[in-house]
């Protein structure tokens, strides 16, 4: 199963760039078998920029996401827990094979009577990657 994310442009750029290694959430999807998210980088972008698999979904405390993720989440410490404010729950999506659309994808023309889904939705489409994507290159590694 696909789902389409609805991401600031902000925190889909860091995404697809590689610098945000878990997408934050206050609330999760039900379904287990998601597989595949794409993202919607929202106003004023309004285009689907890229897609990533699921390594895994982590709930813990706001605070737990925090110690064991803060390195790889691209915001202050400030900034998530105003988002995570009041919530004992949150959710971290671990990001795997992420894929930047070389041209971003808009989902007026590819999805019948599209609405920028408030978090999320599932789609029961598959975007053709082979079509519009790039690989994001590799992160360099440092030489010891």
């Amino acid at each position: 199963m696909n789902v389409l994310l609805s991401v600031r442009p902000q925190f889909a750029e860091a995404i697809v760039s590689r610098r945000k290694k878990y997408e934050l959430r206050r609330s999760i999807f039900k379904r287990k078998d998601v597989d595949r998210v794409y993202i919607y980088s929202t106003s004023p972008v309004s285009k689907i920029v890229g897609s990533f698999e699921v390594e895994e979904v982590i709930e813990d405390s706001p605070e737990s996401i925090w110690n064991a993720c803060h390195d790889d989440l691209a915001t202050s410490e400030d900034d998530f827990f105003r988002y995570f404010e009041g919530s004992i729950t949150a959710f971290a999506i671990k990001i795997t094979n992420m894929m930047r659309f070389s041209d971003p994808l808009d989902p007026y023309s590819l999805i019948e009577n599209f609405r920028p889904p408030q978090s999320f939705r599932y789609l029961s489409m598959e975007l053709h990657q082979e079509d519009c994507v790039e690989a994001s290159p590799p992160i360099p590694q440092p030489r010891i």
